[in-house]
């Protein structure tokens, strides 16, 4: 990536540092991971298992396994049933604090990085998680020749296009930079659009009276997106 940048700009490294260059694309980088967050290519599933009488479980604990850690939930279950997602002033009307609850677990709510269960679990039980997890560091420090790690391919252009931009700022060609800035958010909101489309897994009906996805089929509340 950084001879790409050189070669694009008509520089070499005694205009722009590696170190430098490899913080323009760690900017570039973090820019594109933090556009989004849910991303399809950081899903992950993992498990983790309840403490008896204990009902705050924080985001570590319930990502544990995960590399780089969860950096949101999306949904969680036990081996019988989904957990319902309920907001933390619900639950403290429903559960008070200075009232003690326990059993199965049945619903869940979210603050300050912590899962509170409701209500608390009265034995281990293994709740199974749907999240995305965090992203893995790239840019300074990163050896040559390394890719930018979990970014599908397509991606990795656009890393590139944003070092572009940055390198011409930095030359202070400021007309340059402004057209590369240009192309760069253009190829991502490109490539939003490819990855953050909904699935549709569903067949399509042809050469029936119906020829929608689904047909009569009656299908559950999908998850929104943040952009909906």
């Amino acid at each position: 990536m950084r001879s790409y940048v050189r070669s694009v700009v008509d520089i070499d490294s005694s205009d722009i540092s590696d170190d430098t260059l490899n913080r323009f694309l760690g900017e570039g980088y973090d820019v594109i991971v933090y556009s989004e967050k849910r991303w399809p290519f950081y899903e992950v599933a993992t498990t983790f298992s309840t403490v008896a009488d204990t009902k705050d479980y924080t985001l570590a604990t319930v990502g544990t396994s995960v590399t780089n850690g969860l950096r949101e939930i999306a949904a969680l279950r036990t081996d019988d049933h989904v957990l319902t997602f309920i907001g933390r002033d619900d639950s403290d009307n429903v559960y008070p604090l200075d009232v003690t609850t326990s059993g199965e677990p049945w619903y869940w709510s979210y603050w300050a990085d912590t899962v509170r269960l409701h209500p608390a679990p009265d034995a281990v039980y293994t709740v199974n998680v749907r999240g995305y997890k965090g992203p893995t560091a790239f840019g300074a420090g990163s050896a040559a020749a390394v890719e930018p790690s979990d970014l599908p391919d397509p991606f990795h252009i656009v890393v590139a296009t944003y070092g572009v931009a940055r390198a011409y700022e930095q030359q202070e060609d400021p007309q340059m930079a402004a057209q590369y800035f240009a192309i760069f958010n253009q190829e991502l909101d490109n490539l939003k659009a490819r990855h953050d489309d909904a699935p549709a897994p569903q067949p399509i009906i042809l050469n029936g009276r119906t020829s929608r996805r689904g047909g009569r089929v009656v299908l559950a509340d999908r998850m929104r997106y943040s952009w909906e």
